[in-house]
């Protein structure tokens, strides 16, 4: 028997749903679900905890009243159990999180901190060697600022900002200037540089060391978490239908 779904007059078989999934770009996040719903089945949440995520999901959706609840759950086609599971999850992702890789930070952090390291730098670039030349030495000898000269000749975006560009993480940049700014003391210029049909003139304006401090801490154990969520959606592979025999019914 084609096991079927209903969304309001229409009825969708189970292979069409697969169909669907992939249509909206729905199936990674489903996969993704999936996957964490798995790893949370040994993580608890107290009752405290609990009670303080549902309050705040209420406060926020202005769930006040027992009456403004059970019509906004009517609205959203949920009873009072899914919700509170629903606000409660993100806690226990939370806690699933650093359970796992909050231990592993530091040693993350020092395999990632040459990506993390930012500059604030300026630019000019310009087509023609010998302006490049001559704002170099015009910049060299104090002659005029390399925020005038920047509005002035340079051709690109950095020209609205006087050349300046940042803070961006170190390796942004293409990798010549990348190599340049690493090895650079702030405030040093750089004479013009070829740089594919560009002539460059970089100086360093301030280096900003990345450190460990908590939002850090957040986004690397994020990172982790994002990738080894992407590696295990990659082997858990498609969706797919199983033929319904014996025994994938006991197993259902």
């Amino acid at each position: 028997m084609t096991e079927l779904y209903r969304a309001g007059n229409r009825a969708i078989a189970a292979a069409e749903m697969l169909v669907l999934l992939n249509k909206y770009q729905l199936m990674p996040q489903f996969l993704r679900g999936l996957i964490v719903d798995r790893e949370l089945a040994e993580i608890e949440v107290s009752e405290e905890e609990s009670k303080a995520a549902i309050a705040q999901a209420q406060a926020q959706y202005q769930l006040s009243t027992p009456e403004a609840l059970q019509a906004w759950l009517s609205a959203q086609g949920l009873s009072v159990e899914q919700f509170e599971e629903i606000v409660v999850r993100p806690l226990r992702v939370e806690k699933f999180k650093q359970a796992t890789w909050g231990g592993k930070v530091e040693s993350y952090f020092l395999t990632r901190k040459s990506f993390l390291d930012q500059v604030i730098y300026s630019l000019i670039r310009t087509k023609d060697l010998g302006l490049a030349q001559e704002i170099y030495f015009r910049i060299q000898e104090g002659e005029q600022s390399f925020a005038e000269l920047a509005k002035q000749y340079s051709q690109g975006p950095e020209a609205n900002t006087g050349g300046v560009l940042g803070p961006v993480p170190i390796r942004q940049p293409h990798p010549t200037i990348g190599q340049l700014l690493t090895v650079s003391q702030p405030g040093q210029l750089w004479p013009p540089r070829a740089l594919a049909e560009w002539f460059v003139i970089i100086r360093l304006e301030k280096f900003i060391p990345a450190q460990l401090d908590e939002p850090m801490r957040r986004r690397l154990i994020d990172e982790m978490f994002e990738t080894w969520l992407a590696e295990q959606v990659k082997q858990m592979g498609p969706l797919s239908l199983m033929e319904q025999t014996q025994e994938s019914a006991a197993i259902t």
